[in-house]
């Protein structure tokens, strides 16, 4: 069968790739063309456009870039009906997707979701337009087959796919035994603190500058900060100018939650991330005020940090807005470092966490499976 996968972003093309393995074990007649990125193409699949020239970030740039989105959207359209597809496979990035989608649908093509848009968090308006254009929508966290039910909409749940990129991460450098951090990390006999303060400038500078000065009640530990490859590496060097004991490093988030003994984690999936690889963590979260105060009007969850919503329970502390001081940081630090009865509790959650997420297997061999079936029933 024919495939056509739109993957817009770096996360899109790793678990894009993972599914693209899985279908064409499943199916060895497989042609699979795609928007993606390296990932996809390695694993089989021909890339007509790399996500790299698709990531508009904010209101202000994607208003700047609106004729390159819409020559996109015209371009993705006609590449589409050149290549006839068995199906149209969709990997989050809504705002692109569901456009096709729509447009897909009128075509009479088949429309599979992989990774829902998180429309349970805000515009929970989208779900009437996924609803209407997408045949078969695979969901990787378990509340969302709850959210969608209550839209009379049947989804199915494959599993998360970070527990098989975590597990395999895992393996391979404990095989490997190699310690992968670089040289003026290895060197340090102290354990390990990772501050993953998120990938956004304006996040970085409200959140790392407290997560720091944490840093000099501690002094038994080296804190790393995980850099965002899309900063410059000169906006960490100013912030971390005069702290003895930090460290920086980028492209090794996995290796620094590898060997780190506990982690301060900006919301998002980083969240789920320092869980699966058994890190005990504290959630720290803090926008401008005006920000801050138009999110907890739009947003509706109960938890920021997915570990909590997928759990539906504080497992990991948030400490949000105000709440995230050196004071209340360093006491939380403390317990999970100290307090041999909540890295116990910690580490049983998190593996209920893991177990959740595996669903009986890994999500990207659950979801080819799932479309796979789907299509052989339902394509003549």
């Amino acid at each position: 069968m024919k495939y056509y996968i739109i993957a817009g972003e770096a996360s899109g093309d790793l678990h894009g790739s993972n599914l693209i393995k899985e279908l064409k074990k499943l199916d060895h007649e497989a042609v699979i063309r795609c928007w993606g990125g390296d990932m996809m193409e390695q694993a089989g699949a021909v890339v007509v456009k790399h996500y790299k020239e698709l990531a508009f970030m904010g209101f202000a740039e994607v208003v700047q870039n609106l004729p390159t989105i819409l020559r996109n959207i015209k371009f993705c359209k006609n590449d589409i009906e050149s290549f006839q597809p068995d199906a149209l496979i969709l990997i989050d990035y809504p705002g692109f997707n569901l456009r096709i989608a729509q447009w897909a649908k009128q075509k009479k093509l088949k429309v599979i979701y992989y990774i829902s848009p998180q429309v349970w968090a805000w515009k929970e308006s989208r779900v009437k337009t996924i609803k209407e254009c997408v045949d078969k929508m695979l969901v990787i966290l378990p509340f969302e087959k709850e959210f969608y039910k209550k839209w009379n909409y049947d989804v199915e749940y494959v599993g998360h796919p970070l527990v098989e990129v975590v597990e395999q991460f895992s393996v391979e450098s404990r095989q490997s035994g190699v310690i992968a951090l670089n040289s003026a990390l290895s060197t340090h006999d102290s354990p390990l603190i990772a501050l993953l303060p998120g990938s956004r400038k304006q996040e970085i500078l409200k959140k790392l500058p407290v997560m720091l000065a944490v840093s000099k009640l501690f002094p038994e530990y080296k804190f790393v900060v995980a850099q965002s490859p899309g900063q410059d590496e000169s906006l960490y060097q100013q912030l971390i100018q005069g702290y003895p004991n930090i460290l920086s490093v980028r492209n090794q988030t996995y290796d620094l939650l590898l060997h780190a003994k506990a982690a301060c984690v900006t919301s998002g999936t980083a969240t789920l991330e320092t869980a699966l690889f058994g890190v005990p963590e504290v959630i720290c979260y803090k926008g401008s005020s005006i920000s801050y105060q138009i999110a907890k009007r739009l947003i509706k969850v109960k938890y920021i940090s997915l570990v909590n919503l997928i759990m539906d329970k504080p497992v990991v502390k948030e400490l949000i807005q105000d709440e995230l001081t050196v004071d209340n940081l360093y006491k939380e630090l403390n317990d999970l470092l100290r307090n041999p009865q909540r890295q116990q509790q910690l580490k049983t959650d998190y593996a209920d966490l893991k177990h959740k997420l595996s669903q009986g297997g890994h999500a990207s061999a659950n979801a080819a499976k799932s479309i796979v079936q789907y299509l052989r029933a339902n394509v003549s």
